[in-house]
Formats: C-alpha cells, sequence, structure tokens
C-alpha cells in the first residue's frame, strides 16, 4: 500500500516514515503543502497523511484541492491544532479522519487499517439500492436517479454502512464501532457532521429524502 505523508517538521515526518516502512508500507513524503499536493495529483496513493500548518499551501486548501480532484483518496489529517473547530474545519475541508499530535503510532496504525481495509474486502461487482441510490462497490461510485454523487473515503463508507443496515436504526456508537472502528470521543459530534455530509449530497436536491434522525436511538435509511 501507498501512503503519502505531507509534513514540514523532518523529524516528525522521518518517525512516520521509518515506522510505516516498517510495516511494509510504501512511503513518500513531502516538505511543503504545494509539493504535497503535486505529489497527491499526480500520483495513486491509497492514504494521504496530511499536517495543516504547512509551508506554502495550507493543509486544509490542500486537503480541498485534493478531495475535489480525487474524490475517492483516504486522507488524514494529523495535526497539532485539536480543539473542536479545528477537528469540525479539518473534516469540512475533505478529511476522512482526525488526528491529533502527539499521538501514539499505534492508534496512527489502526486509523490508517481503518481508513483502508474496506477497499480491499468488498465483494467483486456488488452493487446496493435504496429506493434510486446506487452504491457500487466494485467502482466505489454512488448515484442517486443516475446522477453521479462525489464522496470522501469515510462518506462513502459510512454510506456502505447504512445502506447495508436499510431499515434498520444505527445508533452512533454502532456507527463508531462499524465505520471508524478505532477508539473515538462518543462525546463529539464528528458522526453528527457526517450525517450531514451524506444528508447535503444525497438528499438535499431530491426526493425523497432517506436518511433519517430518531432523536435519543441513531439514524436510519429508509423510504418514507
Amino acid at each position: 500500500m501507498k501512503i503519502l505523508v505531507v509534513e514540514d517538521e523532518p523529524k516528525v515526518s522521518s518517525f512516520i516514515k521509518k515506522g510505516l516502512e516498517e510495516q511494509a508500507y510504501e512511503v513518500d513524503v513531502a516538505y511543503d503543502g504545494f509539493y504535497g499536493k503535486k505529489l497527491a495529483l499526480e500520483n495513486d496513493y491509497d492514504l494521504i497523511i496530511l499536517d495543516v500548518i504547512l509551508p506554502r499551501q495550507s493543509g486544509l486548501e490542500v486537503c480541498r484541492q485534493i478531495r475535489a480532484q480525487k474524490p475517492s483518496v483516504s486522507i488524514l489529517m494529523l495535526t497539532a491544532l485539536g480543539s473542536t473547530d479545528d477537528k469540525i474545519l479539518g473534516l469540512d475541508s475533505g478529511a476522512d479522519d482526525y488526528l491529533v499530535k502527539p499521538f501514539v503510532f499505534q492508534e496512527l496504525l489502526a486509523r490508517i487499517r481503518a481508513l483502508t481495509r474496506r477497499a480491499y474486502e468488498a465483494p467483486n461487482n456488488e452493487i446496493l439500492k435504496m429506493a434510486d441510490l446506487e452504491l457500487n462497490l466494485t467502482k466505489k461510485t454512488v448515484s442517486r436517479s443516475n446522477t453521479p454523487i462525489n464522496l470522501t473515503a469515510r462518506e462513502f463508507s459510512l454510506l456502505h454502512y447504512l445502506m447495508r443496515n436499510k431499515e434498520r436504526v444505527v445508533s452512533r456508537v454502532d456507527i463508531i464501532e462499524q465505520v471508524w472502528e478505532t477508539s473515538f470521543d462518543t462525546g463529539s459530534n464528528v458522526i453528527d457532521v457526517y450525517i450531514n455530509f451524506l444528508r447535503k449530497k444525497i438528499d438535499k436536491d431530491f426526493s425523497p429524502k432517506l436518511i433519517h434522525t430518531l432523536v435519543g436511538m441513531g439514524y436510519v435509511l429508509k423510504e418514507v
């Protein structure tokens, strides 16, 4: 698996690169946002680990530009900016996950595995449908009323989980355990943020609405 690390602190980037290569990952490193974006757009990576505060171009802007051109690539923000607002800003820019420095390397590995696992587990030629919504696991595409919808890797995983459990209520804890698959602050509103991301893309311009909230219980994908 090929990973791009965009990190301007040499000690941190060297530590990450060495640790990932010991786990048999292939790793490229960029030390500024502009070059990191260039590598990301010119090469095929399974995962991009991206700092926020970078020389030449902000990691947030880099993330937005990569996401616009490569909607399915997994992006993990790795930064010292750890407030809730910072996390939401990072996720809004298109990141699939957000890990705050200082971090435990084993947690970084766990998050990498969680972000990339489904790409290799999806059965061939499997298509899930709900009303006029269609998710193709082989091609990693989503459409509604034959209109293509671009999702991030995390949004795709969340929609996949909802469609696998259509018409069944899933709790926030269910989603954390099955989609994030790693330790997570259950008091965080990140799940709600991602549900809203999906609603804007899947439901906003279509009818009927498919993603529903059951207050105090969770979410359900169903046709009403």
